[in-house]
């Protein structure tokens, strides 16, 4: 799976408001690399899976919230390549798990849930040192997944005769994936974050320190657009939904409530605002993510279709 390069479509968009407006959107639909290790996490578990296994390692440790995404992949991925795996989740137990937690034990991974005030010293070298005490020997993947192996997993995602658009636009979490994006994009045309937690600006530096990190190397042809994450991470409003099941209606592609809905709406509404215009060629990067909505609906009722 990991030692081919995976190559996902590229599909037009059709509505009424873009041609109202002249404006041309496009859909990488990163959504079908793996149907459980899904868009942006299968790039950046790539490089990082093919390092733990050259190195011997036999164990994958990292860090999540209790609907992460990244922690159901990592799962996944330990189950399906031969790694055990423990996941360190944000927060108290709370039975019956959900179903993001479910899954992960159910692929094998062993979850520790820690307060969130310790979660807060997931970088320290000291509280890592600690869970090695604990737990033995592992492979640690960054939370989220974001570190120079994943960046040089999501410079995959646009081949080389993908670039040729105007935008290029992501949602943002830890960064990795824009990171990605911008590198493969080598100065050229101009990448847009949209960062689905509140006051998303920080990571303007930890995108720009993991694109030093990776090839010592900076860029200015790129930035955040920070209005978009509804209130927070994983906060919605009725809009928000609204838009994404008329969109999978309209259109027959998911998005989910946590980041591809929230980056779609952010490009629609730029669109209607002038902030893109008339002519240009916009690609918005699907990055998957859908295994959040059985999550989201366990937890809000369902209101994703």
């Amino acid at each position: 799976m990991f030692d081919v390069l995976m190559q996902t479509p590229i599909i037009e968009i059709f509505d009424e408001q873009l041609e109202k407006y002249g404006v041309k959107l496009y859909a990488k639909r990163e959504d079908l690399t793996d149907p459980v290790i899904s868009g942006n996490k299968y790039r950046k578990l790539k490089y990082n899976l093919i390092y733990a296994k050259q190195k011997r390692f036999h164990t994958l440790l990292s860090f999540g919230g209790a609907y992460s995404n990244h922690i159901h992949a990592v799962a996944y991925a330990g189950y399906k390549f031969g790694f055990k795996t423990i996941g360190i989740i944000r927060g108290e137990e709370i039975k019956p798990l959900n179903p993001t937690l479910e899954d992960a034990r159910s692929f094998g991974m062993k979850l520790h849930f820690i307060s969130r005030t310790s979660y807060r010293n997931k970088n320290e070298q000291q509280f890592i040192e600690n869970l090695k005490n604990k737990f033995g020997d592992f492979y640690l993947i960054p939370e989220g997944g974001s570190n120079s192996l994943a960046v040089k997993g999501c410079e995959e995602i646009l081949m080389e005769d993908e670039r040729e658009f105007d935008h290029i636009c992501c949602a943002c979490g830890t960064g990795g994936t824009l990171a990605g994006i911008i590198t493969s994009l080598g100065g050229m045309k101009k990448a847009w974050g949209f960062p689905v937690l509140k006051h998303g600006e920080f990571l303007k530096e930890d995108i720009s320190r993991l694109i030093y990190d990776y090839n010592k190397r900076s860029y200015t042809n790129w930035d955040l657009i920070t209005n978009y994450h509804f209130g927070g991470y994983a906060k919605y409003t009725f809009e928000l939904i609204s838009f994404i099941n008329r969109f999978k209606k309209a259109h027959k592609i998911q998005l989910d409530p946590i980041y591809t809905g929230k980056l779609f709406f952010g490009i629609y509404d730029g669109i209607e605002r002038g902030f893109f215009t008339s002519g240009e060629k916009i690609l918005a990067i699907h990055t998957g993510g859908l295994q959040g909505i059985k999550g989201f609906n366990n937890r809000f009722g369902n209101l994703i279709d």
